[in-house]
C-alpha cells in the first residue's frame, strides 16, 4: 500500500487530540498555522482549551521520544511518522488569501502535493473540505471516533410469536426464546396473530424476557405511547447506570427523564440530588456576553428544564409556585453548565443531559467518567439536530456512546418516534 500524508486540520485535533497516532503506517502533517491555532486556543476555557494544551503535550513528547525531527519527520511506535508543514507561496495564492488561516492550512497541504506525496487532507470542516477538492486535494472527514447512526439499534425490536407464548410470559413473568438476538435491556413488543400483546425487556444475566416495572405515578405523568413505557422502565431501574433517549423534539425524552428523577430523589430516596446539564453550544453569543451571576447566565440556557420542571409540578394538582418552590429550596436539584462539571466527583446523583448530540465523544467521555459510585447518568438529544459545526449524527458523542455500549449490560437505549407534546408540534416535525 503506497503510504499516504495525511494533513490534519486543527478541528481535528480538537476533536480528538490523540488523533496523530491514529493513522498507522502513514505519515501525519501539521501545519505550523495548526500549532499556532493550538497555541491561541489553550487558554481557552473548558474543553476545547483542554484538548489544545493535550494535542501540544503530545506533540512535544512524539518530538522528544521519537528519531528524527519534526521538519523531516518523525518515527512513530505505530509504524507511521509525524511532521509539521509549512506553507509555501504556489500559484494559487491569488484566489486563495493567505490571511486566512484555513487556506493556508489547506495550502501546505497543497505543496506537499506539488512535492509528490499522495496527500489527504483531512478536516472537520465541511468548507474547507470543498476547498481542498477544488484545488484538486483529496479531502475526507475524519472517521475516529464516528459510529454509524444509521445502525445503532433503537431500543425495541417486534417479535411474532405464538399465542401460547404470550400467555407463558404473563403467566410466569418470564419467557426464554431459543436464539432469540438481543442486546441487553432491549425491548420487545411482542405479538400474536390472535391479537395479543406483551411488552418485555430483555434480562442479559437471566438468558430471557421479563415484564416491565409497573409504573407508578411520575409526578402527575404517565407515559402515552410503548417507547415511552419502555424508557421509563430503564429510568426507574437502578442496576441501569446509563440510559440514552433519541428522538425528534416532543417526543418526551427530557420530560421524562426529569420525571423519573423527581421520583427516584423525592419520593424514594434513592439518589441524594438531580443534577441537569446542558452543552452551552454559542448560537450568535456566548455564555459569558449574559449579565449577571453564572446562575443568572445559565437561567437563559437552562430555561428549557425549568418549562419542564413547572410542567411536572403543575400536573400535581396543587398550587404549582408552591410546589416548585419546594423542590428548588430543597436543594436536591441543581442546574449546571457542562463546562463547569469537569474535575468534579458526582457520587448517587441522577444526572440528566439534556441536547447530548452537541458533546464531541471525547468531552462525553471526560462526562460520564465523572460519575461517582450509585450515580444514574441519562444522555437525552437528537443526533440530527446538531448546533455544533463540526459534529454531524455519527460523529457526536450521543452516537458514539449508544454505539460504544450496546452490549453493556448496564445501558439502556431508547429512540423515541412519536411527538407527544400537541397535534401542532407533530405536524411541525412531520410537513417542516
Amino acid at each position: 500500500m503506497t503510504e499516504k500524508t495525511f494533513v490534519l486540520d486543527t478541528n481535528v485535533l480538537i476533536h480528538d487530540p490523540e488523533s496523530i497516532f491514529k493513522f498507522p503506517r502513514q505519515e501525519v502533517a501539521i501545519p505550523v498555522t495548526v500549532l499556532e491555532e493550538l497555541d491561541n486556543l489553550k487558554r481557552v476555557p473548558g474543553e476545547v482549551g483542554k484538548s489544545a494544551r493535550q494535542a501540544i503535550r503530545l506533540l512535544e513528547s512524539a518530538r522528544k521520544q521519537g528519531e528524527g525531527d519534526l521538519h523531516l519527520g518523525i518515527k512513530l511506535e505505530n509504524g507511521g511518522t509525524i511532521r509539521i508543514a509549512m506553507e509555501i507561496k504556489s500559484d494559487y495564492n491569488k484566489s486563495f488569501a493567505l490571511s486566512v488561516n484555513d487556506n493556508k492550512i489547506i495550502m501546505a497541504a497543497y505543496f506537499l502535493f506539488e512535492a509528490g506525496r499522495n496527500v489527504v487532507f483531512v478536516s472537520k470542516d465541511f468548507a474547507a473540505r470543498v476547498k481542498a477538492s477544488a484545488i484538486g486535494l483529496e479531502a475526507e472527514d475524519y472517521e475516529n471516533l464516528k459510529f454509524s447512526y444509521e445502525t445503532i439499534a433503537k431500543g425495541t425490536k417486534k417479535l411474532e410469536v405464538e399465542k401460547s407464548l404470550i400467555d407463558h410470559f404473563y403467566k410466569d413473568g418470564f419467557l426464554k426464546i431459543p436464539d432469540l438476538q438481543a442486546k441487553p435491556n432491549e425491548y420487545f413488543i411482542l405479538s400474536s396473530a390472535e391479537h395479543s400483546s406483551a411488552v418485555a425487556r430483555f434480562n442479559k444475566e437471566k438468558g430471557g424476557l421479563e415484564p416491565l416495572l409497573k409504573t407508578p405515578t411520575l409526578w402527575g405523568i404517565k407515559p402515552r405511547n410503548v417507547e415511552q413505557k419502555c424508557a421509563v422502565d430503564a429510568l426507574l431501574r437502578d442496576d441501569i447506570k446509563l440510559v440514552t433517549l433519541m428522538g425528534p423534539a416532543g417526543t418526551g425524552k427530557t420530560l421524562l427523564a426529569l420525571a423519573c428523577a423527581l421520583r427516584k430523589v423525592f419520593d424514594e430516596g434513592v439518589y441524594n440530588k438531580i443534577l441537569v446539564s446542558r452543552p452551552i453550544v454559542p448560537l450568535g453569543r456566548d455564555i459569558g456576553y449574559l449579565p449577571g451571576t453564572k446562575d443568572e447566565k445559565l437561567s437563559s440556557w437552562m430555561q428549557p428544564i425549568f418549562d419542564n420542571l413547572e410542567l411536572l409540578c403543575a400536573s400535581l394538582g396543587d398550587e404549582p409556585s408552591d410546589t416548585l418552590r419546594w423542590v428548588q429550596e430543597s436543594k436536591k436539584i441543581e442546574m449546571e453548565a457542562v463546562t463547569y462539571i469537569r474535575g468534579r466527583s458526582l457520587p448517587k446523583m441522577f444526572i440528566i443531559i439534556d441536547e447530548a448530540q452537541n458533546l464531541t465523544p471525547h468531552e462525553m467521555k471526560t462526562f460520564i467518567s465523572r460519575a461517582g459510585e450509585d450515580t444514574k447518568v441519562v444522555l437525552c438529544g437528537d443526533p440530527t439536530q446538531i448546533d455544533n459545526p463540526y459534529l454531524d449524527k455519527d460523529s457526536n458523542g450521543l452516537t458514539y456512546t449508544v454505539g460504544k455500549f450496546s452490549d453493556q449490560k448496564i445501558f439502556g437505549n431508547m429512540f423515541l418516534e412519536k411527538t407527544e407534546r400537541s397535534e401542532l408540534a407533530a405536524l411541525a416535525i412531520e410537513l417542516l
